[in-house]
């Protein structure tokens, strides 16, 4: 079996890349105004540092477990695997981190980071609330000041999480320029960044922005894939056929892939958010449909107008309503070794129901696209094949959205 360490105590990634300069093949890289060349110089240099620091790794290994509840359970949906009559699937549950998603493993990874470079203030940018409620968390416990940016549409579809950020003593901002989305609070945050660059660390939550970023977020969350791959060998004897995963910006993604690129036989499924339809606006399915461009200091895929403008976006899920994606995954979506699908509002929500009434797990939205493409293909595999998704967070912030169409929804599969 391929080894997943360096040695007991320092985890490493199976892919070699970025280079030097931040670069996954064309994709990646560091277009920034020069007040921000310094700080990311500085935090590159500290990365690779700590990147072979045994205590380090060891730390934050111990607030994996004790502080997050890691790792997390791979669960075998049998019902609903039963009920579909082909291959078995299998969630990963990062639903079951403390906070109730996957942005934990990064926001814990980052700040550890932040604490070493000395810094004492945290801002981070937020689109469903997850990740603003997972660096609030964190900023609490080791007592730093907080300021999330969260665009003022989402600030509205997810004000539970809103809430739950002030609680935690995090000071939220809405964004009420462009379209007040997670692209609009990257920007607001940007700007917070440059101008108190001196005692401010920026958490950026997605496997976006300038390098080292990319690369750092990808390192904190490759732990899903870590266990994930050692848990479905020890459990089966055998890899999953399929991995799945929901892509936005692109940290559960890339964090359960990474561990599966070298293995060949995995197909790696990258699903994205259709909306409602196909036109500019109506969708946020980057990797399926946009061009290559720049945004927030990385060359990456990028929703366009036809004027070369940033394209408004649309998904019932926050998470997933960015119109760009990370460079590593731009590359992989070049070079074959992920396959990407859309999967609108519609399937999603209706996956979401299913996973909530057969298997009594309430996943978050975005969570709910991965799920929705499992389910169709499935049915097209053989029983003795295996699913594995990422079930990468919990719905409970989602059920005001979801809500009136539950009747709808009842009708429809009790007919």
């Amino acid at each position: 079996m391929r080894s997943n360490t360096i040695d007991a105590d320092i985890p490493i990634c199976s892919t070699t890349l970025p280079n030097h300069s931040g670069h996954f093949g064309k994709y990646g890289g560091r277009y920034v105004p020069e007040t921000l060349f310094a700080a990311l110089s500085n935090l590159t240099i500290t990365y690779e540092k700590i990147k072979n620091d045994r205590g380090f790794w060891s730390e934050l290994q111990a607030d994996f477990e004790s502080f997050i509840g890691r790792p997390t359970p791979i669960y075998h949906a049998k019902r609903w695997s039963a009920m579909l009559g082909g291959a078995q699937i299998y969630l990963k549950r990062e639903d079951l981190n403390h906070t109730g998603a996957h942005k934990i493993n990064n926001s814990l990874g980052q700040i550890h980071l932040a604490r070493k470079l000395g810094k004492t203030r945290i801002i981070a940018e937020t689109g469903a609330g997850q990740h603003g409620v997972a660096t609030a968390t964190v900023a609490a416990r080791f007592g730093l000041e907080c300021v999330i940016y969260m665009g003022a549409a989402d600030v509205e579809r997810q004000h539970i999480n809103v809430e739950r950020m002030q609680i935690l003593g995090a000071k939220v901002i809405p964004v009420t320029s462009g379209t007040q989305t997670l692209k609009d609070a990257l920007n607001e945050a940007m700007r917070d960044w440059v101008t108190n660059i001196d005692n401010t660390y920026y958490v950026i939550g997605s496997v976006a922005g300038p390098h080292p970023y990319p690369m750092l977020v990808r390192d904190f969350q490759a732990v899903i894939g870590r266990e994930s791959r050692q848990q479905m060998l020890k459990q089966h004897s055998k890899l999953p056929d399929v991995v799945i995963a929901c892509v936005g910006g692109g940290s559960n993604a890339i964090g359960m892939f990474t561990e599966f690129i070298p293995d060949e036989s995995v197909r790696l499924i990258a699903v994205e958010a259709g909306g409602f339809g196909d036109e500019i606006g109506e969708h946020a399915a980057t990797l399926s449909k946009g061009v290559p461009g720049v945004l927030h200091g990385s060359k990456t895929y990028i929703l366009q107008d036809q004027h070369g403008q940033v394209s408004e976006t649309h998904s019932i899920s926050a998470g997933l309503d960015y119109p760009a994606v990370g460079p590593e995954l731009s590359w992989l979506k070049d070079s074959g070794r992920i396959e990407t699908h859309i999967v609108g509002d519609i399937e999603a929500t209706k996956a979401f129901f299913n996973c909530s009434r057969i298997e009594g797990i309430i996943p978050a939205l975005e969570s709910s696209h991965a799920l929705a493409y499992a389910e169709k293909l499935a049915k097209t595999m053989r029983s003795d094949q295996k699913i594995l998704v990422n079930l990468s967070g919990r719905g409970d912030k989602d059920m005001h959205l979801v809500s009136h169409h539950s009747s709808e929804y009842l009708s429809e599969t009790n007919s």
